[in-house]
């Protein structure tokens, strides 16, 4: 296949562009608060809302199967238009609370052709070696998600403003960018229809229900270790009278994940997307078991202890959705890796309230953390069929 080198830096700096809109408000939550006057409970509410609309639009576009009925490059142009509108919404003259939670809602919904629309785009032009590709597609969302906890160390005196009409900006010309130079042609096919279809046909395959599976069990760890980076920072800074620069490492353990996608991406192509997962989620597996006693390290043992886990935590997540995109059905690409994305969010909000519940019930208390390893072995569980095969890279 006659592909330009330009195509994949292209898909990654729109999608870098397009998910921009969520963790760039994520950063500036604080000063709306300020604007806003908002109550605690309230902030919570908004950076709710964002992921349930991410998680509720996933679900409708995965049932109306627009990435399959339409050109996926409309479908991220368009989504990337209205999630830029979205992000807006907050600047109109009456600026109340219910408009803020209706904007960062819609946000999150039109980031469902953003995300797993971007994915589906990767995986037409790259057939082969997509577990590399996506491995960089997803580096740079893992750079974006820590990149909050680099903005509050840095203290800089920015305009919440300023950072909406940017990050608005710059997601419309991602879309320009997937729309006019990374749009490949396609066979005409026939159109697939608006049903549940997609999702049910493709699982019938054992090797998606694998991949899936795996990748919900990836999930369940993932972001509740994100949410509780910094607290576990802080109970260790608590518990052993250190003292410590907690954004700022953070944004360390976190994009530590960034070479865990890179090096996983280039790993796939010689030992394949399920091994290189398997390898991920056996040594986050192990990190769920040692957290509780890592506590009693010195800080240098420490800091590196959550560097590893870092980097291993999301290593897998590219590798599950390059097995998810090569075995769902052709025709129902699009709508079965969106539908898989959203059953994962989901699986999200369940991980960190459990955790968040614990770590209230229980004094915060590190064996809390024991909590996470039924992800990660769960995955490992579901994966061992894709393990004896060399098929997917």
């Amino acid at each position: 296949m006659n592909r330009p080198n330009y195509i994949l830096p292209l898909i990654v700096l729109s999608q870098f562009a397009g998910t921009s809109l969520w963790f760039s408000g994520n950063a500036i939550l604080p000063e709306i608060s300020k604007a806003f006057q908002l109550q605690k409970d309230a902030l919570a509410i908004v950076t709710s809302a964002v992921l349930i609309g991410f998680i509720i639009g996933t679900l409708l576009y995965a049932i109306t199967a627009i990435a399959d009925r339409y050109k996926p490059s409309v479908v991220f142009f368009i989504s990337s238009l209205l999630a830029a509108a979205a992000n807006l919404l907050i600047l109109l003259p009456q600026q109340d609370f219910l408009l803020l939670i209706i904007s960062r809602f819609f946000v999150g919904f039109f980031l469902a052709g953003i995300y797993p629309v971007g994915m589906k785009i990767a995986a037409e032009w790259y057939e082969k070696g997509l577990g590399k590709a996506l491995g960089y597609l997803v580096a740079a969302l893992v750079l974006g998600t820590a990149f909050p906890h680099l903005l509050k160390q840095a203290d800089w005196n920015y305009n919440w403003i300023h950072v909406l009409l940017f990050t608005s900006a710059i997601a419309v010309a991602g879309g320009l960018i997937i729309l006019l130079f990374a749009s490949k042609k396609q066979v005409a096919k026939k159109r697939t229809q608006y049903s549940f279809s997609a999702f049910k046909t493709s699982f019938r395959s054992a090797d998606f229900r694998a991949a899936s599976f795996g990748y919900f069990g990836h999930m369940w760890e993932l972001y509740a270790f994100w949410a509780f980076v910094p607290v576990l920072l802080s109970i260790y800074a608590k518990t052993n009278s250190y003292e410590m620069n907690n954004p700022l490492w953070s944004f360390g353990i976190i994009a530590a994940g960034t070479l865990g996608c890179v090096a996983g991406g280039y790993m796939s192509i010689k030992k394949g997307s399920a091994k290189v997962a398997a390898i991920a989620l056996l040594v986050s597996f192990c990190c769920c078991l040692l957290a509780a006693f890592s506590f009693a390290l010195p800080p240098v043992l420490f800091f590196l202890f959550l560097l590893i886990w870092g980097f291993a935590v999301v290593a897998d997540s590219p590798q599950f959705s390059s097995i998810v995109a090569q075995t769902a059905v052709v025709e129902n690409k699009g709508s079965a890796l969106t539908i898989v994305t959203s059953i994962g969010f989901a699986i999200t909000v369940v991980s960190i309230y459990v955790l968040n519940f614990f770590f209230e019930t229980f004094s915060q208390s590190p064996f809390i953390l024991l909590a996470l390893a039924p992800g990660p072995l769960f995955g490992l569980w579901k994966l061992k069929p894709l393990l004896k095969q060399e098929t997917f890279h």
